[in-house]
């Protein structure tokens, strides 16, 4: 699992992968976390096995390797346990959940969720 405060210092760490797993209409209605990177969990299977090229063209940074740390986020934290599953599935071994997702963190900055 991921803290808040471990989310929080994403910005300063960019080998971490923080991806919310939120359809695109929820962001525009409440905004992202910092440094976290959309890819709507539909999508993440294809994502993660794409290959390199084709996700950098798709999401602008480079495709994490197997070994990549990665925070999932979503809403409520359920999606991104979907995510951490899919995920494994596809050989990714250094996955965490923020199961706070959107909700805590909207919370203790003081944003509108």
């Amino acid at each position: 699992m991921a803290t808040y405060e471990q989310v929080k210092d994403v910005p300063n760490h960019p080998e971490i992968y923080l991806i919310d797993v939120r359809n695109q209409d929820e962001l525009k209605a409440t905004g992202t976390i910092p440094a976290s990177l959309n890819i709507p969990l539909p999508d993440l299977d294809a994502a993660l096995k794409s290959s390199a090229e084709d996700f950098k063209q798709k999401y602008g940074r480079e495709k994490p390797g197997n070994n990549a740390d990665i925070i999932f986020t979503c809403r409520s934290g359920k999606r991104a346990k979907e995510a951490e599953a899919i995920a494994k599935n596809a050989g990714f071994t250094n996955i965490r959940v923020y199961s706070g997702s959107w909700l805590e963190w909207a919370e203790k900055e003081g944003l509108p969720k």
